[in-house]
């Protein structure tokens, strides 16, 4: 079966009958013929050529028949032999993989090889015909036994369980159990129809039946791909020459070979050849196509004959060359101006209108009518009102037309409503310029509409969104400020910048460097603004990404602090600015002015009730010197008036009234640098002196107590920077604690201990600090008690005032440092408590610890004296 190609036949009617061309060309020749009026010499120098032109190619056509009516008759003859070849070389070797599958069905009915004999088999057979991709061992009832796929993915078949599965199987329908029906009723081979498998791939399945004895027990399947089939089995010269294809019965494309390559290169579509494909069955076919190319034998014919019609052609054009050429110059020149001037009317999006001076409308553009929805023979020769006019603006719409009309139409355009065709309105532009023709005289109006929906409602939001960002702006308490780098301008102040600053940018650099600039330096900031970029060169992104710590800043002139967060930022124009986020905080400023001040307050009083409650103890302290004294001064008082001492001895007794004297005088002035009020002040500190301050104040107690106090301090103590007396306080106030809770608590002599160590540390997060560990060996606390401890007005004592570790919390918190409490256990019984604070360690201090400590006794001793 062979027949023209019939896909080509509607684009060759396409391209070969274009009717409005052929009808317009034939008004515009006949237009252009009377206007012309040729005389009768004339006409036979154009009649001339056209009658040697329709012989010239009366006679090719004749020709070409002839020839083309030979070359097909052989071509269809190649076509059909090759379709033939290709058939049967498919028909072999499918009959071949029936054989194959039959003899292997035979040997596994009469020897049953098993489940390895079976993939032994199945491999054999798949290495040497690729197109089998998949074989199955099915049972009597149509499951699987075991199934064996030949991609080199595929797993261990006998890795797989031995278990009969359906696999689609069980589906009456599908075409794997049709086959299977067929081989099981008629104990013959039989081919499925096509389909796709689990690749993709289209696929048929041969299914042998396993016959045992005349009994159907089980059969054998392959899943063959079409596309690995066609090639394998088409010889290659055959699939260079031809394109072989396998059509299903719809001539839906199911296998191909692809198009055919010819060394020359010029190739043309052939002829098609269609058989049944067997023994697929009837749905599928096999066509060949093939492709042709020019003889040397008609290409010499026919260039010959080309050449003596030519050169005859030519003979008789001659006469007329010069007028033809003339006027063809003008028809092409014409006929490009007229395509340009069409094609670059209707690539416009913007829609054209043309109208007379009476409103008439005279030529619209494709995009116009795309706009209105209506067609050009709609809108041509309508005269106002217009159709794509709002039924309910007419009156409105017909002032504009007229303005325009007179040509009032503003140079800006004029917003107008227009309604589609199919009844959707949307918003457009108008612009009217006058239409004026090659002789200058004005003949319309030219008018231009542009679709400004879209454009509207984001120019409407963008609005609506500067408007909200401005009233968010105009009513934060915080002045919000932006300067440019460059020029020193006020870009943008918002309400509160203006009423604490003004519309000067004055503010905006008192609050970024501080305090007021110099007057001087500002003015020749000013005047070199036009000259130079200050800012030329640095990394405007850098810039703009990175941000800056935030600030406080006082105003002396407004008695105001102000909390101030900058950054850098592109301003609309390009230009880099500065932003300033200023917040008021005065009230916040002196909240804690007054905390700080009855922090400072607090101090002194738990200072004061720690030597009030030390009172006792300090008399006996004192009283022991003071004894004493008033002992070696009667008794040399006795002995010198009984001439009984020398002056050897007078001297001794003297300096043993001294010594005892000045050891008075210490403890009165350790307690009076104690509890004196003083300004809190930071500064470089040894933990070593801090602990022998507050040890030996801590010692007149301890001893009334018969408390015993173990102090350890590490060798080569780091720095610290803080207030030694406040951290003196608190280390005084948990030893007395201590002491307090064994003295309280009735303990034997051997549990009396109190254990003060002080040792550097590292935290989990590697910062140094320095811990301070205050360990008793007392009753320890409640669990109730351990999670209040630290609230303020909460003791245990009967008479105490509740603020000592609030207190002390307070001052090591406020070091950068934390304050904690445990029990200490012995097995399940509480053997004591332990108090441990850390304070950070400043790495930036170098000081000789030593020389400190010296220097601060010396400076003690000074008021002492």
């Amino acid at each position: 079966m062979a027949t023209d190609n019939p896909k080509m036949l509607p684009v060759l009617r396409r391209r070969w009958s274009p009717q409005q061309s052929l009808e317009g060309l034939k008004r515009l020749a006949m237009r252009w013929w009377r206007r012309q009026s040729p005389s009768r010499q004339d006409r036979y120098v154009i009649l001339g050529p056209l009658v040697s032109v329709l012989l010239f190619l009366t006679v090719i056509s004749a020709t070409f028949w002839f020839l083309r009516a030979e070359e097909i008759t052989h071509e269809e003859e190649a076509v059909a032999r090759a379709g033939e070849i290709a058939q049967q070389q498919m028909r072999l070797r499918l009959l071949d993989h029936q054989e194959q599958l039959l003899r292997l069905a035979r040997e596994i009915a009469t020897r049953d090889i098993g489940r390895g004999g079976f993939v032994e088999q199945a491999q054999t057979l798949t290495g040497d015909r690729p197109e089998i991709t998949r074989m199955v061992w099915l049972t009597a009832n149509g499951l699987v036994r075991l199934p064996y796929d030949a991609s080199p993915m595929a797993g261990d078949p006998l890795a797989l369980p031995e278990t009969d599965a359906d696999e689609g199987q069980g589906s009456p329908t599908s075409p794997a159990r049709q086959a299977f029906l067929e081989a099981q009723t008629r104990r013959q081979p039989a081919y499925s129809p096509h389909y796709r498998d689990e690749d993709g791939r289209t696929v048929v399945r041969l299914v042998v039946p396993l016959l045992a004895r005349g009994d159907f027990s089980g059969a054998v399947a392959a899943e063959i791909d079409l596309e690995v089939l066609l090639r394998r089995s088409v010889a290659d010269d055959l699939m260079r020459r031809h394109t072989v294809s396998i059509l299903d019965a719809d001539e839906l494309m199911v296998a191909t070979t692809g198009t055919a390559t010819v060394a020359s290169g010029n190739q043309r579509a052939g002829r098609v050849h269609e058989v049944p494909l067997s023994p697929l069955g009837p749905g599928l076919f096999l066509r060949t196509q093939g492709w042709r190319t020019s003889s040397n034998l008609i290409g010499n014919v026919l260039f010959w004959m080309v050449v003596g019609l030519s050169a005859l052609t030519v003979w008789m054009l001659l006469g007329s060359l010069t007028h033809l050429r003339r006027r063809n110059q003008m028809q092409a020149t014409l006929m490009q101006e007229t395509n340009f001037r069409r094609a670059m009317e209707n690539s416009i999006v913007t829609g054209m209108r043309a109208m007379d001076l009476e409103g008439r409308i005279t030529h619209v553009n494709r995009a116009f009518c795309e706009m209105t929805g209506y067609g050009a023979e709609e809108l041509i020769g309508r005269l106002p009102p217009y159709p794509y006019w709002l039924p309910d603006r007419i009156d409105e719409t017909m002032q504009f037309l007229q303005q325009e009309l007179m040509g009032r139409t503003p140079s800006g355009g004029i917003e107008v409503k227009v309604r589609r065709k199919d009844g959707e309105v949307f918003d457009a532009r108008m612009y009217v310029s006058p239409l004026v023709d090659h002789r200058g005289e004005q003949t319309g109006w030219m008018t231009s509409m542009t679709n400004i929906t879209e454009a509207k409602r984001v120019r409407d939001q963008l609005t609506a969104s500067h408007e909200r960002f401005t009233t968010v702006l105009e009513g934060l308490d915080a002045a919000v400020s932006v300067v440019s780098m460059r020029s020193g301008e006020l870009l943008f102040a918002n309400r509160s910048y203006r009423v604490w600053f003004g519309s000067s940018p004055r503010g905006h650099l008192i609050l970024s460097e501080g305090s007021a600039p110099d007057t001087a330096h500002s003015a020749r900031l000013s005047d070199d603004r036009d000259d130079s970029d200050p800012l030329s060169g640095l990394p405007t992104e850098t810039l703009t990404e990175a941000g800056t710590d935030p600030r406080e800043v006082q105003v002396e002139s407004l008695q105001k602090w102000f909390d101030v967060r900058s950054r850098y930022l592109q301003w609309t124009d390009g230009r880099l600015a500065q932003m300033i986020i200023a917040t008021d905080i005065t009230a916040r400023r002196r909240a804690e002015e007054a905390t700080a001040q009855q922090a400072e307050k607090a101090q002194v009083t738990s200072r004061l009730v720690t030597m009030g409650e030390m009172a006792s103890s300090v008399a006996h302290e004192l009283n022991q010197p003071l004894t004493a004294i008033n002992n070696y001064c009667h008794g040399m008082v006795n002995r010198v008036r009984e001439n009984a001492i020398g002056k050897d001895d007078l001297i001794a007794a003297l300096e043993k009234t001294a010594r005892q004297a000045e050891r008075a005088g210490q403890i009165i002035h350790r307690i009076r640098a104690f509890v004196k009020r003083s300004e809190p002040q930071r500064q470089a500190a040894d933990a070593r002196a801090i602990i022998d301050d507050a040890v030996e104040l801590a010692n007149i107690d301890l001893r009334r107590r018969k408390v015993q106090l173990n102090t350890y301090v590490a060798q080569r103590m780091p720095a610290l920077y803080c207030d030694p007396i406040l951290i003196e306080q608190v280390v005084l106030n948990l030893l007395k604690n201590a002491a307090e809770a064994i003295d309280l608590s009735d303990m034997p002599p051997s549990r009396r201990r109190i254990e003060l160590r002080v040792v550097p540390r590292q935290t989990g997060d590697g910062e140094a600090v320095v811990e301070f560990s205050i360990t008793d060996n007392g009753p320890g606390m409640a669990g109730d008690v351990l999670g209040r401890i630290y609230e303020a007005f909460f003791s245990t004592k009967r008479e105490g005032l509740g603020i000592g570790l609030s207190l002390c919390r307070s001052i090591i918190e406020s070091h950068r440092g934390r304050l904690t409490a445990e029990n200490l256990y012995n097995g399940e019984l509480v053997s004591g408590c332990r108090f441990t604070f850390t304070l950070p360690v400043d790495s930036t201090l170098r000081f000789d610890a030593t020389a400190e400590t010296e220097a601060s006794k010396r400076s003690e001793a000074s008021p002492s004296a």
